[in-house]
């Protein structure tokens, strides 16, 4: 990995502006999944440099909050600048990183600035509000401030998007954050706060802590007194052990966890675009995404049609390291994914399903696995109830729409949800019918800065991105003058 500039490539921990190494000396191995190469060795920091980063963004708060909304973002535009000057730096240190396709990696970059540069603008509409008054000799108004100190936990399989998404709100808001990214993935971290600092974003706003201990930092932004707020990305079940762990503090709290996307192609849709789209939600970062189609439902009289079709763009699909050229599936994280997704497959074929495309390692390496299609999939499965989290197509066949929405709700989870229809009747009624966050209407992507993104039941609390993201940072005080 040879970057154009070589001071993104950060192995310390981001405190107070400063980089920190741990105290013990310690360090822990950053690995490239495609090759298993080490990319860096990187501080293994631990309670004493989280407790220094939280004192730093305690600090910090006092001033970053009387900064005006004008002053913080004309701050973030420069920072949201820098990440697009480096975008093709960032992208390839993603890559190596996490795995996934370069041009995949650089959408990521660019969807991640689109937050900072969205909160840098929605920084000067957060408004109050004057209530009318039932007495008139009192006014009835309400501010809304900064909540605090932030901690921010995000996972490996969107090592930008899923910082920006939480940072950009938070300090837009005049809040601080203690960031600590997954252990898989802390260089894309590192360089998102190398920029910040570059911005002149100051001192102690943005905190990085590096570490392979993901309980006992957690444990500590979620029980110190300082901290006001955890935001969260990552499956359920740690969602739900936060979340009991903030309740010692009474933290407010946000996360986007698990999901199990049901997407839907009834008989009236365009099978091009069902294809297209339905592809490109499954197969995205090697269907490793909380949004991606997990349970894929076509019913019976376009079945045929569609997965003929289907196949094909699955064979067509490229598979080798994210740094060639035309690859579109780089390699699952670690060993773990791979085994998951074959324990799936080997559940599914044992209850009566058929693997038709793929369904094996690849020769490239041992994360690497093949674009998988298995048709004939029924609830039974552990497939139906699991997030896959692999580059595997679960096929099931329905005939009524009714069997259709049923199904699709059939799961804890409500995220994201998909659906192919060219009738318009069909489209309200079952977008209101399925128990999702996020439903995509023809189109398999559908993440945007300026959309709510969340989802319902298991799958999270508050939502990140548009006008509504930052209400999560924010609280409302309501002042009451009398003596009027």
């Amino acid at each position: 990995m040879v970057l154009q500039n070589s001071a993104l490539l950060q192995t310390q921990s981001f405190i107070n502006n400063k980089w920190v190494a741990a105290r013990s000396g310690k360090t822990f191995k950053v690995l490239n999944p495609a090759n298993g190469a080490v990319v860096a060795n990187v501080a293994e920091c631990t309670e004493a440099e989280t407790e220094a980063a939280i004192k730093a963004a305690s600090k910090a708060f006092v001033l970053w909050r009387k900064k005006t909304a004008k002053e913080r973002g004309a701050l973030m535009r420069k920072w949201y600048e820098l990440v697009m000057a480096n975008a093709d730096d960032l992208a390839l240190l993603m890559t190596t990183e996490q795995g996934k396709p370069v041009a995949e990696a650089k959408g990521e970059i660019v969807y991640g600035a689109s937050f900072i540069e969205w909160f840098a603008e929605e920084a000067r509409r957060i408004y109050g509000e004057v209530i009318p008054t039932p007495l008139n000799d009192r006014r009835i108004i309400t501010v809304r401030q900064p909540i605090g100190v932030v901690g921010a936990i995000t996972p490996w399989n969107f090592p930008v998007s899923m910082i920006t998404r939480k940072i950009s709100p938070a300090i837009a808001a005049g809040c601080t954050v203690v960031i600590k990214p997954a252990s898989q993935t802390p260089l894309s971290a590192l360089a998102l706060a190398w920029l910040a600092a570059e911005a002149g974003i100051p001192e102690g706003v943005i905190n990085v802590i590096t570490s392979t201990d993901a309980a006992g930092i957690g444990q500590m932004l979620t029980s110190h007194p300082l901290v006001m707020k955890i935001s969260f990305t990552g499956s359920t079940k740690i969602g739900k052990l936060l979340m009991q762990q903030s309740a010692s503090t009474v933290k407010k709290v946000s996360l986007e966890l698990g999901g199990n996307a049901p997407l839907i192609v009834f008989n009236d849709a365009d099978t091009d675009v069902a294809v297209k789209g339905t592809i490109a939600s499954k197969y995205r970062n090697a269907g490793q995404t909380c949004v991606c189609a997990n349970r894929i439902f076509v019913q019976e009289k376009i079945y045929n049609s569609f997965i003929k079709k289907y196949r094909n763009a699955v064979k067509a699909l490229k598979v080798g390291d994210g740094t060639e050229a035309g690859v579109q599936i780089g390699p699952l994280i670690d060993e773990d994914a791979v085994k998951k997704v074959n324990r799936l497959l080997k559940d599914a074929v044992k209850r009566g399903a058929d693997i038709t495309v793929g369904g094996e390692g690849h020769g490239l390496g041992k994360l690497f696995f093949q674009p998988t299609v298995i048709e004939d999939c029924t609830r039974k499965m552990t497939v139906f109830s699991e997030e896959i989290f692999g580059p595997v197509s679960a096929i099931y066949k329905f005939t009524t729409d009714e069997e259709a929405i049923d199904l699709a709700n059939d799961t804890e989870y409500g995220l994201a949800a998909y659906f192919f229809t060219q009738n318009l009747n069909r489209t309200w009624h079952v977008a209101e019918a399925l128990d999702y966050g996020i439903v995509g209407i023809n189109e398999g992507i559908v993440s945007h800065a300026e959309a709510p993104f969340g989802g319902m039941k298991e799958s999270g609390i508050g939502r990140e991105g548009s006008r509504h993201g930052i209400e999560e940072y924010v609280e409302v005080k309501y002042l009451c003058m009398g003596g009027l």
